[in-house]
Parts: C-alpha cells; sequence; structure tokens
C-alpha cells in the first residue's frame, strides 16, 4: 500500500460535473489499495470574486487578516463538496480546513509559509480506510488567525502535506499534462518534458513558469518528495498503470539523459517592473540603506544591478513584481531617497524577464553566448542580466517577448532533439 497526494487546481474543480470527475478518479487510486490525501483548489474564479467583494467593501487598503477570512472559505466549500461526491461514490471521505489538521503558517497574511503539519488526524483517517480532502491555500497562525499562502498556495500545501505523511509521490493535477519546454501557448511546438530535476523545475517556476508554486518545489526538493505533474482532463477511468506514468516527473534523481540536454526550456514572466536609482553615492551600505526597508514591506526583489561609479555616484537598479511595483516606489520616495541622497527615483513597467534552464549548462560553455547572440540578431536590447549554474535570465523591453521566446526555442532547438552549445 502506498500512500498519494493529489492536488486538483480550480479549474479541475469549476463545476459539479469535474468535481464528480475528480471524485471518480480518486476513487479509482483508492479501490486499488493506494491510501490517497487530496487537496483542492477553490473553484475556478471563486478566490477572485470573493476578493473582488473585499474590495468593493474596503477598496485597496482592506484588512489582510480579513482579506484572508474571506478567501479561505472559497477552498473549504470546494473540500466539502469533494467528500460529498467522493461519499456519492461509496467511499468513506472526510474533509478539514487547514485550522482543523491543523496546518500551521508564520503571520504574514495573504503570502503566509508553512511551518508544520500536524498529521495525526490525517493518518487516523487513512488507516481507517477514509479518503482526506485537507483544505488546500490556507492555515492557521500561533493566535488561531486563518492565513492563506498566497497565489498557486494550494501546490505548496499538497507537497507540505506529502512531505508531513511521508507520502510516495505528490501528483499535481492540473489542466495541462505536463511542464513544457516554454508556454505552447507563445510556441506552438513547444513539447512536454517527461523529467525535470528539482533545480530545473525551480528556477523555472522563480523565473516565471506558471505550472507549480515555487514554494512547492522548494518544498518538495528539500524533502526528496517526487512531484509529477499531470492533467486532470483525462478520462477519470483512464488506466492506473497509464496514469501513474502520463505527465512530467519532478525528481531528485539526475540521470545522463537529462545531462544531455544543455537547456531544458525558457520561462518568461510579464509581471516585472523594473525601479531605478539614479545617482546613489557609492559607499559601504548603500545596497542595504536601499534594500532593506523594501525588504522590511515584506516585498520580494529579484534581478540587482549596480552601475560603475562615475564621480562618486552610480544608478541602482532592482526588479519587483508588478503588482507590488507602486509599493515599492512608496517606501523608496518616503524612506530611502531622503536618505541615502540619490538624485531621483525612477521606474519602468513595461518589461519582462526570458530566462535559459538546464543542468546541462553546468557542463557546457558557449550557452549564454548564444543566448545574447541570439538576441541581438532580432534587434532585441537587453537591459538586466542575471545568471546561475543551471539558468541565464535577461530583462528587456516587454514588446520583445514573444519574439525572443519563439527565437530561443528555435535556436536551441527545444521543439526537436536537445542542442549543444556552440
Amino acid at each position: 500500500m502506498s500512500i498519494y497526494v493529489h492536488k486538483y487546481g480550480g479549474t479541475s474543480m469549476g463545476s459539479v460535473e469535474r468535481i464528480r470527475n475528480v471524485a471518480r478518479r480518486v476513487a479509482k487510486w483508492h479501490a486499488a489499495g493506494h491510501q490517497v490525501v487530496v487537496v483542492p483548489s477553490a473553484m475556478a474564479g471563486e478566490t477572485n470574486r470573493l476578493l473582488g467583494l473585499a474590495r468593493e467593501i474596503a477598496g485597496s487598503g482592506a484588512d489582510r487578516r480579513e482579506l484572508d477570512m474571506i478567501a479561505s472559505s472559497g477552498e473549504q466549500i470546494s473540500s466539502g463538496l469533494l467528500a460529498l461526491a467522493l461519499q456519492a461514490e461509496g467511499v468513506q471521505a472526510r474533509s478539514y480546513a487547514g485550522w482543523q489538521v491543523a496546518v500551521h503558517t508564520d503571520k504574514a497574511y495573504t503570502k503566509a509559509r508553512i511551518t508544520g503539519i500536524d498529521s495525526e488526524r490525517i493518518m487516523a483517517d487513512l488507516n481507517a480506510g477514509r479518503v482526506v480532502v485537507v483544505t488546500g491555500f490556507q492555515g492557521v497562525d500561533d493566535d488561531g488567525n486563518i492565513t492563506t499562502l498566497g497565489r498557486g498556495g494550494s501546490d505548496t500545501s499538497a507537497v507540505a502535506v506529502a512531505t508531513a505523511i511521508k507520502a510516495d509521490e505528490c501528483l499535481i493535477y492540473t489542466d495541462v499534462d505536463g511542464v513544457y519546454t516554454t508556454d505552447p501557448r507563445v510556441v506552438p511546438e513547444a513539447r512536454r518534458l517527461n523529467v525535470l530535476s528539482f533545480e530545473e523545475m525551480l528556477e523555472m517556476a522563480s523565473l516565471g513558469s506558471k505550472v507549480l508554486q515555487i514554494r512547492s518545489v522548494e518544498f518538495a526538493g528539500k524533502y526528496h518528495i517526487p512531484v509529477r505533474v499531470l492533467s486532470s482532463l483525462t478520462d477519470p477511468e483512464i488506466s492506473l498503470p497509464e496514469e501513474m506514468k502520463s505527465g512530467t516527473l519532478i525528481t531528485f534523481e539526475e540521470d545522463e539523459k537529462m545531462e544531455s540536454a544543455v537547456v531544458s526550456g525558457i520561462a518568461f514572466s510579464r509581471d516585472e517592473a523594473k525601479i531605478t536609482l539614479v545617482a546613489v553615492p557609492d559607499k559601504p551600505g548603500i545596497a542595504y540603506s536601499i534594500l532593506g526597508p523594501v525588504a522590511d514591506a515584506n516585498i520580494d526583489i529579484d534581478m540587482i544591478v549596480q552601475n560603475q561609479s562615475i564621480e562618486g555616484t552610480t544608478d541602482f537598479s532592482f526588479t519587483v513584481q508588478s503588482n507590488e511595483f507602486q509599493r515599492a516606489l512608496d517606501v523608496l520616495n518616503r524612506e530611502v531617497l531622503p536618505k541615502v541622497g540619490a538624485r531621483e527615483v525612477i521606474g519602468n513597467e513595461k518589461v519582462c524577464k526570458v530566462s535559459i534552464v538546464g543542468i546541462g549548462m553546468r557542463s557546457h560553455v558557449g550557452v549564454a553566448s548564444k543566448m545574447f547572440r541570439t538576441l541581438s540578431d532580432e534587434g532585441i536590447n537587453i537591459q538586466m542580466i542575471s545568471t546561475s549554474e543551471i539558468k541565464t535570465s535577461v530583462v528587456i523591453e516587454d514588446k520583445y517577448m514573444e519574439l525572443a521566446v519563439r527565437a530561443l526555442h528555435k535556436a536551441f532547438d527545444l521543439g526537436d532533439t536537445p542542442a549543444t552549445a556552440e
């Protein structure tokens, strides 16, 4: 008997019929003798509807604790409906909210982090022959307040539950049948990858791939929980052996075949904004003076570039997510500019980030230069560059994003056989 965690996204839970299909699929796994925990998201569009109601009443300055109280109800509804659907299939099932299990988190409302999970109730139900349904996206802080984990948080919930109960595998069911070399809507020739390393998936998630939330990949990699991304839109009666081998397996086992691909995928993100402090005094501690207040405001910073000093001053640039752009500008103008003595703060929301990712980049030279040459041939100017062992990212004008992705996908032969660096 193996233990599996199934996670179903909002599209998979989007209607009564789809919830019934999920129940039929889970019942199949249960009938085969496996213990199953299911982590569902809210029904498609429900979280946006609930938060829209909150904005109508409170505007953009709504109390974040109350936003979490409101948003968390979507997952409770879908979990209860799924438990009922499973019972209608003749399966004993019981649903729990995050605070009932409990899923413990810190106090960062709207984007809390999981600190631990009490698995006793889950294991007791599994050992009693039940399927357990645990709400995704939510938890409870030390003061008993409901918290939510941010967009895509149900992925993290599922992997965290899988870790707590020592599951054999965590299956992320979604409306796509795996992880692709890039978004097929941008590059129709993109192909599905059968296997990815945690490192590659972590980079792709952090660089804009929307398939998995980055924290779920971090969790899985840290605790060595194999994760499989697969489609919930297939026939729920598909044979179990076929389903268990479908999709994309994200694993910590690197083999020679994985190493042979120089670049595994192209990730991109439109949700980027660039901020520059102009004429900053070039002195020790200046980076902390700028970025410390931004970090204190719980704003994530991505790429950072500090230009060469000229006559004692330098320009300091960094990127943030576009939904944090105005808050970051407010913090800089209010708390940083008066103290550091910069000339001004300027911002640009019309940028995007495009990245190449692959563990094979460790052992091949010339990969970054091939990327830069490809962009140059298309007349695309690079504004910022960031690299690691297995990725190279650039910030460019957002109007060139699709052109850049298509050109890079072709240059590295990702729609055909794996390429080698030139």
